[in-house]
C-alpha cells in the first residue's frame, strides 16, 4: 500500500508539471496582454508594468521563473488586484467555494445513493419509473435553469429564501440544492444500474436463498460493492465542487473561487489563471489517490500496484 501511494504521489507531481505547463504556454500564445484593457496607457507606462511583473523578459525565462518560484510556495502577485497575491485570493476564497461544494456533495450522496438503490429494489414499478425520470431531468437540466426556478420559485415568488450573498444559513439552501441537483441525478442513475448488476450475482441468490431478509441482502451484502462506482465519482466531483462552480456562484453573487477563476479569465490575470489552475489540478489528482485508496478499504479483495 505504501509502495503504491508514493508511485501515485510521483505520478501526481509530474501531472501537475504537465498541467502547468501546458496552461502556461497555451496562456502566453493568445494574443492581447493584461494590461490591454488599461485606460490611458502610454507605451511607456505599459513597458513599466510590463518590466515589473517580468512580462519584458523571453517566454521561456518567464516559465522557469514562474516553476522555481510556485514549486516554493509563491504564485506571485495578481496582474490586476493590485496589492494581493494569488495565494492570498485562493486562502480567502476557497473556504466559501468549499463550503457550498463540500454541502453540495453531502447532499447529492445522502440522497443519491438511497434513491437508487430504492430504484433498483422497485425496478420496472411505478416508483422506479417515478425515480428514472426525475434523475434523467437532473442530467439533462443545466444548472443556470436550476438556479432560475429555484430564484423564481422561492427567492421572487414566494419570498421563502433569500436570492444574494451568503450571510445566514438561509442563503446556502438554493446555492447548494442547484450545486447538488446534477450529481444527485447522476449517482441515482450510477447507483441503480450498479446495484441491478449487483442483485443478479450468484452471491446475491444464495443470500436470498439461505432467507436472508431484503435489507440485510441488500445493505450488508449488495450495496458494498454496487457502492464503488459512485467512490469513483465523487473524487472528481469533490474536486470541482469545493473549487466553485462558476455559474451557481455568478448567479447568486457569491464571493467564491469559482467566479473570481472566471474573472482572471475576462481580465487576462496571468498570475491567478496559473495559480488557480495549479490549485484545482492538485486538489482533483489528490481526490483520485484518495479514491483509489477508499477503494480498498471497501473491498479488501482489491490489488493495488
Amino acid at each position: 500500500m505504501v509502495k503504491y501511494i508514493c508511485k501515485r504521489l510521483g505520478m501526481a507531481v509530474v501531472t501537475i508539471w504537465l498541467v502547468a505547463t501546458l496552461t502556461f504556454f497555451l496562456m502566453n500564445m493568445v494574443p492581447g496582454g493584461p494590461f490591454l484593457s488599461e485606460k490611458a496607457v502610454s507605451p511607456k507606462a505599459m513597458e513599466a508594468l510590463e518590466a515589473k511583473y517580468g512580462l519584458d523578459k523571453p517566454l521561456f525565462e518567464q516559465y522557469c521563473t514562474y516553476m522555481w518560484d510556485a514549486l516554493h510556495g509563491d504564485f506571485g502577485d495578481s496582474l490586476k488586484q493590485r496589492g494581493r497575491t494569488v495565494s492570498s485570493i485562493i486562502a480567502t476564497k476557497f473556504p466559501v467555494s468549499a463550503r457550498i461544494g463540500g454541502l453540495a456533495v453531502l447532499v447529492a450522496f445522502c440522497v443519491g445513493v438511497p434513491l437508487g438503490c430504492l430504484s433498483a429494489m422497485k425496478r420496472g414499478k411505478v416508483g422506479d419509473n417515478i425515480i428514472i425520470v426525475i434523475a434523467t431531468c437532473g442530467i439533462a437540466v443545466p444548472n443556470f435553469v436550476v438556479c432560475t426556478l429555484l430564484m423564481y420559485t422561492f427567492g421572487a415568488k414566494l419570498g421563502w429564501l433569500p436570492t444574494l450573498g451568503l450571510s445566514t444559513w438561509k442563503h446556502y439552501i438554493m446555492p447548494v440544492t442547484a450545486l447538488a441537483f446534477y450529481p444527485t441525478a447522476y449517482i441515482t442513475r450510477l447507483m441503480r444500474s450498479s446495484m441491478l448488476d449487483v442483485l443478479g450475482q450468484d452471491y446475491m441468490r444464495t443470500a436470498r436463498a439461505k432467507g436472508l431478509s431484503q435489507f440485510v441482502s441488500l445493505f450488508k451484502h449488495a450495496l458494498r460493492n454496487a457502492i464503488l462506482p459512485v467512490i469513483t465519482y465523487l473524487g472528481p466531483l469533490l474536486a470541482y465542487t469545493v473549487t466553485g462552480s462558476f455559474i451557481v456562484e455568478k448567479i447568486f453573487t457569491i464571493p467564491g473561487l469559482g467566479g473570481e477563476f472566471i474573472g482572471s479569465i475576462t481580465n487576462r490575470d496571468y498570475t491567478v489563471i496559473m495559480g488557480t489552475t495549479i490549485f484545482l489540478a492538485t486538489l482533483m489528482i489528490l481526490m483520485n489517490v484518495v479514491v483509489d485508496i477508499v477503494y480498498k478499504i471497501v473491498d479488501p479483495r482489491i490489488n493495488l500496484k
